[in-house]
């Protein structure tokens, strides 16, 4: 098994947390795995990517080459766009259609979905308008994730288990909103892909 997921959005919407959950998960099925530095992490609404790189043999390396990502996952539309030189031809995008407009200049918005939609494999989906029903707008990350699971060769049990872990110290009513999160998500992507 060997994924290499790029992880893209901007600072407040929980790149982190869908990193650490898959992480979790990779750890628990005995995987290698290797995360490269989060980019403007620091400013909230600032441009954040990572490379996360999963195997069941070591990885030399933390960056994943031009054109050779299994996986975009992209919580803002617009930066899904910006990493599609990292997408293999075989790749999956999988992207919120929500845009998170942080600058004056953000690309018309009908523009960024033709792009997205000319993707030969990806999944768009309003990740908010899931969260909310799910419990919290917060939760779209975990609905993105959720999205992207059916393409991670994971057990989804894994998931849902790194989702107990990581935020079962925020309490079981968090949990429970992460997990129906987790799950309208991947059911989206089953039903649309």
């Amino acid at each position: 098994m060997k994924k290499d997921i790029i992880l893209a959005g901007v600072g407040g919407q929980g790149i982190l947390s869908i990193a650490a959950t898959i992480g979790y998960a990779a750890v628990e099925l005995g995987l290698y795995l290797k995360q490269a530095e989060v980019h403007g992490m620091s400013q909230r609404g600032g441009d954040v990517q990572s490379h996360l790189r999963l195997s069941s043999n070591e990885i030399a390396s933390d960056l994943i080459p031009r054109g050779k990502a299994d996986m975009i996952i992209s919580v803002e539309p617009m930066e899904s766009l910006r990493y599609l030189p990292y997408l293999g031809k075989e790749g999956w995008l999988i992207t919120n259609t929500k845009p998170f407009i942080n600058i004056p200049n953000y690309p018309d918005q009908e523009k960024v979905m033709q792009e997205i939609e000319s993707q030969p494999r990806y999944v768009a989906l309003d990740a908010e308008a899931l969260a909310d029903e799910a419990g919290s707008k917060k939760s779209a990350n975990m609905v993105i994730l959720g999205a992207a699971s059916p393409f991670l060769d994971m057990d989804f049990e894994k998931l849902e288990n790194a989702i107990r872990f990581i935020f079962g110290k925020k309490g079981e009513e968090l949990v429970d909103i992460n997990l129906k999160a987790l799950r309208s998500g991947r059911k989206f992507a089953q039903e649309n892909k």
